[in-house]
């Protein structure tokens, strides 16, 4: 399903350097693969996840989506990939506070023509499987930490994506809730029948996945 060949990515800091993040990466990720991301802080995780989700644009190498190069498509293609094919999930959850949980989660549809009462009834069917059902006219300022998370998760399901990505989706929440958080993640996944990378710090967390990698040097290798 992704290939990753030879990824390589740099910064320039302010002082003039070169900082390389991503020094030949490689990667084969199958359909159904749920894979962790591990690394120090700084190590390339997220800029590894941005290239991915075609939010950044590498110094070499290539990203094979379906055997396809996504750096070689057109801006037409790239937004349909990033808004239909690719489903992201932060560290914060970044909700609308002026929307309801409902809309909140409808929010990939709000962008375009849609059918109101088709998205909604889906939302109201993702919310009912998590037990948030009864929030669904509730503002995130009424949800807690581990519920707003739940919800942006949700947000990134409902075009039903074919690759799942995640960057620290349990880094902001406690321990308890965190761990709560990624296992509903983790049978989401499994029911969808989902593709996921997860970036992580959190190694015991990781654990819970299928394959692990860690970054160190600019290099991926297997945990």
């Amino acid at each position: 399903m992704i290939k990753i060949k030879d990824l390589k990515k740099s910064f320039i800091q302010n002082d003039g350097s070169v900082l390389v993040v991503l020094d030949g990466v490689n990667l084969e990720v199958s359909k159904g693969d749920f894979i962790a991301i591990t690394g120090a802080s700084g190590s390339g995780k997220s800029t590894l996840l941005h290239l991915l989700g075609g939010l950044d644009k590498t110094d070499k190498g290539e990203i094979l989506f379906n055997n396809e190069n996504i750096f070689n498509y057109n801006v037409k293609k790239m937004s349909f990939y990033r808004n239909q094919v690719v489903g992201f999930v932060y560290q914060f959850h970044y909700l609308l506070p002026e929307l309801n949980v409902i809309e909140n989660v409808s929010m990939p549809f709000l962008l375009n023509k849609f059918n109101k009462q088709e998205v909604f009834e889906k939302a109201i069917g993702l919310l009912d499987k998590i037990g948030l059902k009864d929030k669904a006219l509730s503002f995130p300022d009424q949800l807690s930490g581990g519920e707003r998370q739940r919800v942006a998760i949700l947000r990134s399901l409902i075009n039903n994506p074919e690759l799942l990505l995640a960057d620290e989706p349990t880094g902001n929440l406690d321990i308890k809730t965190g761990e709560n958080v990624f296992l509903l993640f983790k049978d989401l996944i499994r029911e969808f029948n989902l593709t996921a990378i997860i970036v992580t710090h959190n190694e015991h967390l990781a654990r819970f996945t299928n394959k692990i990698y860690r970054i160190a040097s600019g290099k991926l290798q297997v945990f």
